[in-house]
């Protein structure tokens, strides 16, 4: 309760703030969100700005001169469409367009590449690296050789000895890299260095979880191989150990100091005796066209590629066939109008659609085992049906497991296309005196085809390149034990592609796996393309 005094003036107070202009608020929240939005944009390109860099370190040190200049003009041309002002359709398609080249172009052009080298097991380095190799793997220890005492150092994952010589000269090298002298060592009160700036000393505890690795290192004790290498059998005292193969660089020769014997470069990525023995490893060269040659030519492999090639077409045709025929079948039994409990039917029949290939071929690996499977013990009361083994028997198996995995696709499809198609068409046919099946074959069935045509070629192209249910339910076999390549009864073109590549039967051979890859590439192209010729021209029919 306040009391006035007769005839004071009220107290003074200030008259309320005129409240801002809607305008200005909104021209300061505008302002705010950009900052904010300013601010998100330059610490996204701080991690790809700082993941770049240090890629870039990593190819520094790998000398990987023409893949850093590429790495260096993505990361510029990526700030500057960033941190530029406009450029809005750039910034939609960098990304799409960047791992396009990162995903697709690179790995097409590199396997292109591939194809026309030699690159393989003994094969997949530069011929300097196989000199290396080669004197490291026939290195011996000299009786006489002084002792060396060394402490073992790392640094970005690379093992090196920092040694002390009995003159007590303080050195450093790697595997790669020769003894140099060190001038700033850390020493220990006999004179030893145990620690050099930049590089990290290993513990024992760390000399005992490397041990294989560190008693492997070989490191050159000067620019030229034939001086020898330290090599250390306990990580604190290292020794000589020299080659019995002597390198002549000028002449680009191996001399096994032994026996005398001469080994040259003959040109084709390999030393090579007079007798034709090779000293491995060799390194990788352009050998030109000589894997297609290889493929289309050898005798060995010719026949395995031709039957794999003929059994590539058939598991991709008699696949889309079977599921096509199967999916069309289902979706007209349960498209019928007057079937009850329709959609219940339907979730089940797309079941093994959601289940993924790599399982069910493993799954199905059990099933058909000759010995305990489901299908000979239980099914068929014990037979002994050898259901993987036998050359026919697999590859039905392959096609089985194949249309059970495929025909719930083709029944969504089909479904799809059956409900698109007008009723008015078929009950006008009927009124005509049309029978069902002339319905269904002259009116239904064609127009079906324009709307799935399309999807029976990408289909065709899938199963052509099915590796998952070859893998995992044959792994490609049985094998054709006279084949030159790793090859079975079952193998389709991609499953040849990477055991030739990565299979442990024949070596890796890179080079003559990348041309099959480009074969594949061609076949599916061709196809593709006459296909979608006649889809347009069917299309252009109806």
């Amino acid at each position: 309760m306040s009391i006035t005094t007769p005839g004071a003036q009220p107290p003074l107070t200030a008259p309320p703030a005129a409240p801002a202009p809607a305008g200005r608020t909104t021209a300061i929240r505008s302002q705010a969100q950009t900052v904010r939005r300013l601010l998100i944009k330059i610490a996204l390109l701080g991690v790809v700005d700082a993941i770049a860099l240090f890629a870039m370190f990593v190819l520094v040190l790998q000398e990987s001169w023409l893949v850093l200049a590429i790495a260096a003009v993505v990361t510029v041309t990526i700030n500057v469409i960033y941190l530029r002002p406009g450029w809005l359709p750039a910034k939609y398609l960098a990304p799409g367009v960047f791992f396009l080249a990162l995903f697709q172009i690179f790995v097409v052009v590199y396997s292109g590449y591939i194809a026309f080298t030699n690159y393989g097991d003994g094969h997949n380095s530069t011929k300097e690296d196989a000199v290396q190799s080669i004197i490291a793997n026939s290195l011996k220890r000299v009786p006489d050789s002084p002792t060396y005492r060394v402490t073992v150092v790392e640094q970005f994952g690379t093992y090196g000895f920092l040694v002390t010589d009995p003159e007590g000269e303080v050195l450093l090298g790697t595997a790669d890299q020769p003894l140099d002298e060190v001038p700033d060592a850390d020493e220990d009160s006999t004179g030893k260095a145990v620690g050099v700036p930049g590089w990290t000393t290993l513990r024992f505890g760390d000399l005992l979880a490397n041990q294989s690795a560190i008693t492997e290192l070989s490191v050159p004790l000067s620019d030229d191989p034939n001086d020898g290498a330290l090599r250390t059998p306990d990580g604190s005292s290292a020794y000589v150990y020299l080659s019995d193969l002597v390198y002549d660089e000028q002449a680009g020769t191996f001399t096994d100091s032994a026996t005398g014997t001469a080994y040259r470069d003959e040109g084709d990525g390999a030393f090579v005796n007079d007798d034709g023995r090779e000293l491995t490893p060799g390194w990788k060269i352009d050998v030109g066209f000589e894997n297609f040659a290889r493929a289309f030519t050898s005798d060995d492999i010719r026949g395995p590629l031709l039957s794999v090639t003929l059994w590539t077409f058939a598991f991709a045709i008699l696949s889309v066939a079977s599921t096509f025929a199967l999916g069309l079948f289902l979706a007209i039994v349960f498209n019928a109008p007057h079937m009850r409990g329709k959609k219940i039917y339907r979730v089940i029949m797309v079941l093994p659609y959601a289940f993924p290939g790599f399982l069910s071929g493993l799954v199905f690996l059990g099933l058909f085992n000759q010995d305990f499977g489901y299908f000979n013990q239980v099914l068929l009361g014990g037979a002994d049906i050898p259901w993987l083994t036998d050359p026919w028997l697999a590859k039905f198996s392959v096609l089985f497991v194949n249309l059970w995995l495929g025909f719930p696709y083709m029944f969504l499809i089909c479904t799809g296309a059956l409900q698109s198609i007008p009723e008015e068409l078929s009950e006008a046919a009927t009124v005509d005196g049309a029978r069902p099946w002339a319905v269904f074959r002259l009116i239904k069935f064609p127009l079906l085809l324009v709307s799935v045509a399309p999807l029976l070629i990408s289909s065709f192209a899938f199963n052509f390149n099915n590796f998952n249910i070859i893998y995992m339910l044959t792994g490609g076999g049985p094998r054709d034990v006279e084949a030159g390549v790793d090859a079975g009864a079952t193998d389709i073109l991609i499953t040849l592609v990477y055991k030739v590549a990565f299979g442990e039967g024949t070596g890796r051979d890179y080079g003559l796996a990348s041309a099959f890859a480009i074969l594949i590439f061609l076949i599916v192209a061709t196809i593709s393309i006459i296909s979608f010729r006649q889809t347009k021209a069917l299309e252009e029919l109806n």
